[in-house]
C-alpha cells in the first residue's frame, strides 16, 4: 500500500499526514514530491528560501496542485500492480475544503481507495479506507 499524502514542495514532512508518511512509510526529508518508500508526496504547499534553507510557504493555488495530482494519477495509472490509500490532501494545513479537493482525483484509477471524508464528492463507486486525524 502506497501512502498518498499531502506535501510542502520543501519536503518537510513535520505535520499530520506528512509527518506519517516520514515515519511509517518512508518519505524523504527534502523531497516534497512523487514517489518515495511506501509513500507518494502531492504538494499542497510551496516552498520559501530561508538563507540557505527551504521552509515550507503559502497554499499552491488549486491549479498547481491539480498539476501536481495530474502527475500522481498518471504514475497510479502506469503502476496497476500497486495499491494506493490517499489521504484527505490539502485538506489540512494547506486549508482547503473537500469539496475543493476531492475532485481534483476524479480522474484516479481503481488501484486508489480514498479517506470517507470524500466520498460524497467522488461516489460510491470507489473504494474508501477510513481517514488520517
Amino acid at each position: 500500500m502506497i501512502f498518498t499524502f499531502g506535501a510542502n514542495e520543501a519536503g518537510v514532512h513535520g505535520a499530520g499526514a506528512a509527518l506519517a508518511a516520514r515515519l511509517h512509510h518512508g518519505a524523504v526529508l527534502g523531497q516534497g514530491v512523487g514517489r518515495q518508500g511506501d509513500s507518494y508526496a502531492i504538494p499542497t504547499k510551496g516552498k520559501i528560501r530561508h538563507g540557505a534553507n527551504w521552509g515550507i510557504g503559502r497554499p499552491l493555488p488549486v491549479e498547481t496542485i491539480k498539476a501536481y495530482v495530474d502527475d500522481f494519477v498518471k504514475y497510479a495509472t502506469e503502476h496497476p500492480e500497486l495499491e494506493f490509500q490517499v489521504t484527505a490532501i490539502g485538506t489540512g494545513h494547506a486549508g482547503y475544503t473537500h469539496e475543493q479537493m476531492a475532485p481534483l482525483f476524479a480522474d484516479c484509477p481503481a488501484n486508489c481507495s480514498f479517506d470517507t471524508d470524500w466520498k460524497p464528492f467522488l461516489g460510491e463507486s470507489r473504494k474508501y479506507w477510513g481517514h488520517v486525524g
